[in-house]
């Protein structure tokens, strides 16, 4: 691709976890901008099951389970059939069961997080940048987290998952630059979200005292910045780690 980026409407997105917080936001701002939007969760809720019923023809879901690198595979060459290529992939989806202190993590929970989080990402960044290939470019974005670049109590190898994927954003935007495919990664601050849910309202206040800007973010805030990564605005920005987060980690 050359000269200005394609117009949006009839272009092909991906998203994980399209269903709720972040990734809701991003598949309802496509569709108004006339993209083509194809999501997966675990189950279907009702924005999953109104949006299908009203946009059936711009609008595809299925249920696949991160942790099933076949069905991510499979999900994405759905896709491109059925639309005809993928534009753009937003990495969104990732799991954080609950916090663990490190001595006390199971196996299985470190082989979830890793399969999840950075394995499922990974599988699906390749399935759709050789769609990608195929055709005049692209964008990879990928959700990573405030985790990877301050350590915190019980998250240890969900940071790991994290970091991981800052790095891989980073290699992967200059291998694939000369397809002129994008990969940026956008680093959220605390926002409300399932995996804030259980945040104590005395720890919510402490996130706050050491946030310069004295709040934890609107999930708005963190879209703004997706679709800045997006947009016309930022074709010149790739292999980027976007830091989102009122200032706690400066």
């Amino acid at each position: 691709m050359t000269g200005q980026p394609a117009p949006a409407q009839g272009r092909v997105a991906v998203i994980s976890g399209g269903s709720r917080g972040l990734g809701r936001i991003m598949v309802e701002r496509l569709l108004a901008e006339g993209w083509k939007v194809a999501t997966f969760s675990r189950s279907a809720n009702e924005f999953v099951k109104d949006t299908l019923a009203e946009r059936s023809e711009d609008f595809v879901w299925e249920a696949v389970d991160l942790s099933d690198r076949k069905a991510l595979r499979q999900f994405v060459s759905a896709t491109a059939r059925r639309f005809g290529g993928v534009d753009l992939l937003i990495n969104n989806a990732a799991v954080l069961n609950r916090q663990e202190l490190f001595l006390t993590t199971s196996a299985g929970q470190v082989d979830t997080l890793i399969a999840s989080n950075l394995a499922a990402p990974i599988a699906l960044a390749q399935a759709c940048a050789r769609v990608m290939s195929t055709r005049q470019g692209g964008q990879i974005i990928n959700v990573s987290s405030i985790n990877a670049i301050r350590g915190y109590r019980g998250v240890a190898v969900y940071a790991a998952t994290k970091a991981g994927l800052d790095g891989f954003s980073r290699s992967l935007a200059r291998e694939l630059g000369p397809l002129n495919i994008r990969v940026n990664s956008i680093v959220p601050g605390f926002f409300d979200s399932d995996m804030t849910t259980d945040v104590t309202d005395q720890n919510r206040e402490r996130i706050q005292r050491r946030t310069p800007l004295g709040r934890l973010a609107d999930v708005e805030e963190i879209a703004n910045a997706v679709h800045f990564l997006i947009s016309d605005q930022a074709s010149f920005i790739t292999g980027q780690t976007i830091v989102v987060d009122g200032g706690i980690t400066c």
